[in-house]
């Protein structure tokens, strides 16, 4: 028999729990690189009309999320249970980094590796 464990009904309560699925430097950096470029792909759509570019831009975002997860991070990721919050949380994660704020944010929530 397998136990579910309760489904987190807040993004406020999402927020930490995405944060502890992030918690190796690697798999943040998988995560910011595909979320780079789902970003470039999209520029780039806009700029030059080919819809190829927006295509290509989910496939950007879940391929280098998914590889950080089973084999970096090695779970399951979080997009799979909670696919809006966590497309809102990936961006929130690629922003707070530019910004330099992603490591205070990482400490707040106590994830620490």
């Amino acid at each position: 028999m397998t136990v579910h464990e309760p489904r987190i009904a807040t993004y406020d309560a999402f927020w930490p729990f995405y944060l502890g699925e992030h918690a190796l430097p690697a798999t943040r950096a998988w995560h910011f690189l595909g979320t780079g470029l789902v970003l470039l792909a999209l520029a780039a759509g806009l700029v030059t009309g080919d819809w190829r570019y927006f295509a290509a831009a989910p496939v950007c975002g879940y391929l280098f999320a998914w590889i950080s997860h089973f084999f970096v991070e090695h779970n399951r990721p979080a997009t799979f249970t909670y696919p809006l919050w966590s497309l809102i949380s990936d961006f929130r994660m690629f922003f707070l980094f530019v910004a330099g704020r992603l490591g205070a944010e990482l400490r707040r929530h106590g994830v620490s590796r």
